[in-house]
């Protein structure tokens, strides 16, 4: 393996990570906001970090399939 595809991999890598810790802040944001006032505006906000949890949800996915999908194709020569 080259250093190219180290280095490529370490990006991929890294990517990957911060995506999960990304997606890991949202879901304590969602969770800190499960246990408030019972009002509309705080419901509001609640379903909203839903959302915001399931966006950085995806982005992690995303990330993680580029990550193994370079990992088959350097490691194994699998495209």
């Amino acid at each position: 393996m080259s250093d190219d595809n180290d280095a490529e991999l370490d990006r991929l890598q890294a990517a990957y990570k911060a995506a999960v810790e990304t997606w890991i802040t949202a879901i304590r944001a969602e969770e800190a906001l499960a246990s408030v006032d019972h009002s509309v505006a705080e419901v509001d906000k609640w379903e909203n970090a839903h959302f915001l949890a399931e966006d950085a949800r995806h982005d992690a996915e995303a990330a993680k399939a580029e990550y193994e999908d370079a990992l088959r194709e350097i490691l194994f020569d699998i495209d």
